[in-house]
């Protein structure tokens, strides 16, 4: 249980850090304007906003789990989400990002992530390369059938007809995709749920 519990905290804080980095303009434009050193702030960030608002976790806890300070913890968790002006930020930050900004720009992805409005795209493609990099043979297979358009998943069937006659560690995929729970809104909820069904089934 503790297992799951970690891997889904890390799927969502991913997801937060990545939608944060949409909104600042991705990571060509982080490049561009010499502020990749934000990245550690937005994600700590990230992980501190999922903390708080998911696992209702506090100050205390999420400084020791992190290994930060509780004033930097404060620091995220005081701040309003940021909605105008991002574009400004590259002008007043320089090369580090305040991280109570941080928290302000972390917030708002949280926010945006649980309305389901993160970008599937982006979080298609890190999927395809975290499974080519784990060498998850059937992750692999699974996510290069699937594109943009398909997400999100309303039903067992659409997945099915995308994905024919392939074996899941053992199980059909077309019996793992039946005992699902539905919508599935992005490809790294769609591999969270299809773990955690062979899982089950003791396998992985």
């Amino acid at each position: 249980m503790a297992f799951e519990l970690e891997e889904h905290v890390e799927a969502l804080t991913l997801r937060v850090f990545l939608k944060s980095l949409e909104l600042l303009g991705g990571t060509q434009k982080l490049v561009q304007t010499r502020a990749t050193g934000w990245l550690s702030s937005l994600l700590l960030a990230s992980y501190t906003v999922v903390l708080k608002e998911e696992y209702l976790k506090s100050e205390q806890e999420i400084a020791q789990r992190l290994r930060i300070t509780p004033q930097t913890v404060k620091n995220i968790l005081r701040s309003e989400p940021l909605v105008d002006n991002l574009e400004e930020l590259f002008e007043n930050e320089g090369k580090d990002l305040n991280i109570h900004t941080a928290g302000g720009i972390a917030k708002l992805a949280y926010r945006l992530v649980k309305d389901q409005k993160d970008h599937t795209g982006l979080c298609l493609e890190f999927s395809r390369r975290t499974a080519g990099a784990l060498d998850i043979a059937w992750a692999k297979i699974l996510l290069r059938r699937l594109e943009e358009k398909d997400f999100p998943v309303q039903s067992a069937q659409h997945l099915k007809d995308k994905l024919g006659k392939v074996w899941l560690s053992g199980r059909s995929a077309q019996e793992v995709l039946e005992e699902l729970d539905y919508p599935i809104h992005t490809p790294i909820e769609l591999i969270e749920k299809i773990k955690e069904n062979l899982r089950m089934y003791g396998l992985e």
